[in-house]
């Protein structure tokens, strides 16, 4: 019989609604019968034992929460009767075991992926623009019209035949067609002119001048990431000329980062140049030469430790922290084993679990750096005159998530349980082996963005409301922590781990699962949703701003 409620750790004092349960539903856990209070809808939880105002929560083995007032057991954990709380953290020396998962299975196993002159593996070989300001966007937005449908790039073309059907309805004076009447099947897709070429991306941003100069130079330092990234072959770069983030600048971060950086990277001012029309005109040459250029790299196999791997969650529910982020955390582990790394980030989305994450650090300076990037990061948050507890998002608090640790305790879950490697600042790029904590902000966008330029080759992005979140260079893979959104959202979902609820597949087996897809994926052989409807997002972090 399918469990009605589960009980994560065995500290805890609240458990979770597998499904819908009813006021006066005799629940019997452990032996014991409990009569439920109220309606508990599926995701929320209810408390095991009468609580009284000040009493502890406990969810994941770990402090969520404080209770506010007087509750029954059997009552829902709301708002109204909790409040975030979470334990005071430190650097203490302990003797972290961990015990690695079975990896026999993909012993050999390997990945068809380009191969970078500086050793690493791309899953993907796309050309990036990058403008160096703002101005630029709409030359960009110039380019991307004239290039993409051309190349075999766009998807674009079902929606303008349908505006046309609107517009020859509209003229002939009868009903407008529907979209479901569409045929959509045969819409003629372009084939590619560059094969292996996956895509031409553009890096629209909002900055580069008018805000401050260190928004400008972190700007230059993500800039240059994108660029450096092995999943793109070459970059057209547009300035302006008299922008904060000078052309020199970029070239400078350019070099720190790679100093052997050999792929084809065409520069184009248009204060130096003699109009708009021409500086357009010579980009598109030039990209073009380019594109033929980096359309003569072939993938070819890779063993499993050049997989870099960002694990994001996004729009989450009260089960992403029971399906779909230990599910990844599982996949995590596996690629961990096998000698890849993995990269966690969201800061204010480990506040709660800082302890835990420390005490797997595997000396006294990651640990270190990570407690300096948390506390520096809060007490910015705290000047704003915000706070990390205010993360949850009103989707978050509606599908059973109350309070920021116990966001943040099924949100760490998606990092697996090996042992923390290295801790990097916004920007820097994952160099060792094995989990790496990225600081990042909590916003989807923001934190894959972030996640990229640490290196990230495929993102594995759970959600439980559903999210249409993807990144241009980086293939984005969607997991649901539920069925129903699984189903309902198909056109952007890749795996369901809603089985895990109903107890039909374990963690484990599932952690599995997604290894292969993430293999298929950095191969070429699967397309993520993301990657197919273009979901390109990318926005900077200013850091004093944003959760």
């Amino acid at each position: 019989m399918k469990a009605k409620v589960l009980k994560i750790h065995p500290s805890d004092n609240i458990v979770v609604a597998l499904t819908d349960l009813s006021a006066g539903e005799t629940i019997t856990y452990n032996g014991t019968d409990l009569i439920l209070a109220e309606d508990i809808p599926a995701k929320h939880k209810f408390f095991l034992s009468d609580m009284n105002s000040g009493d502890e929560v406990v969810m994941y083995g770990v402090l969520v929460g404080k209770v506010q007032q007087p509750v029954k057991k059997g009552s829902r954990v709301s708002t109204e009767n909790t409040l975030h709380a979470a334990q005071s953290y430190a650097w203490r020396a302990t003797n972290y075991q961990w015990q690695p998962p079975d990896v026999t299975r993909f012993a050999g196993a390997t990945f068809n992926g380009y191969h970078r002159n500086d050793g690493r593996v791309g899953t993907a070989n796309y050309w990036l623009f990058v403008p160096l300001v703002f101005c630029e966007n709409r030359n960009l937005d110039v380019i991307r019209d004239a290039m993409i449908q051309e190349l075999g790039y766009g998807i674009s073309e079902k929606y303008r035949r349908y505006t046309r059907m609107l517009v020859d309805a509209y003229r002939e004076g009868v009903a407008l067609p529907e979209w479901r009447v569409f045929p959509k099947n045969e819409s003629p897709t372009a084939q590619r002119l560059f094969p292996n070429v996956d895509g031409i991306k553009f890096l629209n941003h909002h900055g580069g001048c008018g805000g401050t100069r260190q928004d400008a130079a972190i700007l230059g330092k993500l800039l240059a990431a994108y660029a450096d990234h092995p999943n793109v072959g070459g970059v057209t770069v547009l300035s302006l000329g008299c922008q904060n983030l000078q052309l020199h600048e970029f070239l400078e971060e350019l070099k720190s980062r790679n100093p052997n950086f050999d792929k084809p990277l065409y520069i184009f001012e248009q204060q130096q140049t003699e109009s708009e029309e021409q500086l357009v005109a010579d980009a598109i040459r030039k990209t073009f030469q380019g594109l033929v250029e980096i359309n003569r790299i072939q993938r070819r196999p890779a063993t499993l430790d050049k997989l870099t791997v960002g694990v994001k969650c996004g729009g989450s529910d009260g089960f992403s922290g029971i399906s779909a982020n230990p599910a990844v955390g599982y996949c995590a582990d596996l690629i961990v084993a096998l000698g890849g790394k993995i990269l966690l980030a969201e800061f204010p989305e480990l506040c709660g679990v800082e302890q835990e994450i420390i005490d797997r650090c595997v000396n006294q300076k990651v640990a270190g750096k990570f407690i300096h990037l948390m506390r520096r990061y809060e007490e910015l948050v705290t000047r704003a005159g915000s706070s990390f507890s205010m993360n949850p998002s009103p989707g978050n608090i509606r599908d059973g998530i109350i309070t920021d640790a116990m966001k943040s305790a099924g949100a760490a879950r998606k990092g697996g349980t090996s042992p923390v490697q290295d801790v990097l600042d916004y920007t820097e790029p994952a160099v060792r082996p094995g989990l790496n904590l990225v600081c990042t902000p909590g916003n989807d966008v923001e934190a894959t963005t972030g996640k990229v330029a640490g290196g990230a080759t495929v993102l594995l992005f759970t959600t439980g409301l559903g999210t249409p979140t993807g990144n241009p260079i980086c293939p984005t893979i969607k997991i649901a922590s539920n069925s129903v959104t699984a189903q309902r959202m198909a056109d952007i979902i890749d795996i369901d781990c809603g089985p895990i609820i109903t107890g039909e597949k374990s963690i484990e087996q599932t952690g599995e699962e997604i290894l292969k897809f993430v293999i298929q994926t950095a191969s070429g052989e699967v397309i993520p949703k993301a990657v197919q409807l273009q979901q390109d997002d990318f926005i900077p972090w200013k850091r004093d701003i944003s959760l």
